[in-house]
């Protein structure tokens, strides 16, 4: 159905609380959950049986592909993709039960957030163990596990991820220049990088 007053799209079966905030022209589709005080920007796109916990906050243009789940206090970027069953974590000491075998509430943890930073993409069934932050367009392999902060530009993989690579705005894979050592091309849009101190900066 569509919502005359935020002027957003959601499936029948999706869940949107009353108290979150949805931007214009954002689709939420079936049996998406969208918790009280999520914030979501214009025109993203929730998938099938994602999940968006209370009062995380997603830019615009996000895309949240089919049963990702993105734990509070999350906060995404503008233009950032994450792929089907991705998980972004939020209790770095995760317990069911109290050291008293209480079962555990609210109240008897804190929630650390992931930061994914605007471009970034988030490659199917990645999981980021929070709290860790994927820096501006970098890319996570399918199946990575990041336990540490991904900076800009960088493509990681494996468990835990590691660096492999660099990444440009188009997100294939950069190119050293044979005759300039540190300086790094976009075979898909020729746009240049330069890599100082182990990071990767635009031109």
């Amino acid at each position: 159905m569509s919502d005359p007053v935020h002027r957003f799209d959601a499936r029948p079966t999706a869940q949107v609380d009353p108290a979150a905030t949805v931007g214009e022209g954002t689709t939420v589709w079936d049996l998406a959950q969208i918790r009280e005080h999520a914030v979501l920007g214009r025109e993203c796109i929730i998938g099938r049986g994602a999940y968006v916990g209370p009062g995380v906050r997603l830019g615009d243009r996000v895309k949240l592909q089919n049963h990702a789940l993105v734990y509070e206090p999350a906060i995404l970027g503008d233009g950032v993709f994450v792929g089907p069953a991705v998980v972004l974590t939020n209790d770095h000491f995760p317990r069911s039960v109290t050291p008293a075998g209480k079962l555990k509430r609210g109240a008897d943890w804190e929630a650390v957030a992931v930061v994914v930073e605007e471009g970034a993409s988030l490659g199917a069934r990645s999981v980021c163990v929070a709290p860790v932050r994927v820096g501006r367009w970098a890319l996570v392999a399918a199946g990575a596990v990041v336990t540490r902060d991904v900076p800009a530009f960088a493509l990681v993989a494996g468990v835990p991820a590691r660096r492999i690579g660099w990444v440009g705005h188009a997100g294939t894979r950069l190119v050293e220049c044979e005759s300039q050592p540190g300086t790094w091309e976009c075979p898909t849009s020729g746009a240049l990088y330069d890599e100082r101190d182990g990071l990767l900066f635009e031109r």
